[in-house]
């Protein structure tokens, strides 16, 4: 057990180590939200208008963006594996005396860090937004980062171990994106669409930070044959499949040769 835990915190150091010594990345992490929170928010901040009683197309917006930023962050530790595994470095780890669970662990555990630090340098803009914030609402929103960063990296684990090229995995990053209710609410977009959003468990964490931030609406939550999910559900249900795709992970790594 402790050469896991050993383990994990060699591997996690070094993707923390990866991202701060990758200026373009710190810069791409910030600049990309920012490009997004611009252009979509100068687009059609006037053309759609309030969304909610007190809440603009902006502000709606914004804690999509944050959820985007987690998306892309941890995620990458599915892309450090593929990255890994084109040149090699993959194998040595895989026959190193750590157990490779505990490479599961310290790859999602370093892009659970990583998410962190993006996040924070995002909640540096909420009051340029015109988006509240408080004590309180940093505080609810560390927890759901870390639950939703450490699925969203078990699953990029999982869809790593059976893939070999970079461009392929970012193919599905953009498809998980983009029918998450970043830009949209779910409620309000056509039958086809709505399905597909709802399907997607993505969706359920971008809600879950949106309610932390705007509180509970029913025209901004998730609402499935009539049931409007509330923050705990949306929290116990990242929970829950964050659970699941890191062992999941776990298990496809352990049987790879």
């Amino acid at each position: 057990m402790a050469e896991i835990w050993r383990g994990t915190w060699v591997v996690a150091y070094r993707e923390l180590l990866r991202f701060v010594n990758e200026r373009s990345r710190i810069v791409s992490a910030f600049a990309f939200p920012i490009a997004f929170l611009v252009i979509f928010g100068a687009g059609f901040g006037q053309v759609i208008g309030s969304l909610a009683p007190g809440v603009d197309f902006i502000q709606f917006m914004y804690p999509g963006i944050v959820a985007m930023t987690v998306l892309t962050s941890s995620l990458f530790a599915g892309v450090s594996v593929v990255w890994d595994r084109e040149f090699g470095f993959l194998r040595e780890i895989l026959v190193a005396p750590i157990g490779r669970t505990g490479v599961v662990l310290g790859k999602a555990f370093g892009a659970t860090l990583t998410a962190l630090l993006q996040v924070g340098l995002m909640l540096l803009l909420a009051p340029i937004v015109g988006v509240p914030l408080s004590l309180g609402t940093v505080l609810g929103l560390v927890p759901i980062v870390i639950l939703l960063a450490l699925g969203l990296a078990g699953l990029g684990l999982l869809i790593a171990s059976f893939m070999t090229s970079q461009q392929g995995f970012q193919l599905i990053i953009q498809l998980l994106i983009f029918p998450a209710g970043v830009f949209f609410p779910v409620n309000q977009v056509p039958l086809w669409l709505e399905v597909i959003s709802k399907l997607n468990p993505l969706t359920y964490g971008v809600d879950a930070i949106r309610q932390v931030f705007l509180g509970s609406s029913q025209a901004l939550g998730v609402t499935v044959l009539g049931h409007t999910f509330s923050l705990l559900e949306e929290v116990l249900l990242v929970a829950g499949l964050s659970a699941l795709l890191l062992s999941a992970a776990a298990l496809a790594f352990n049987r790879q040769e």
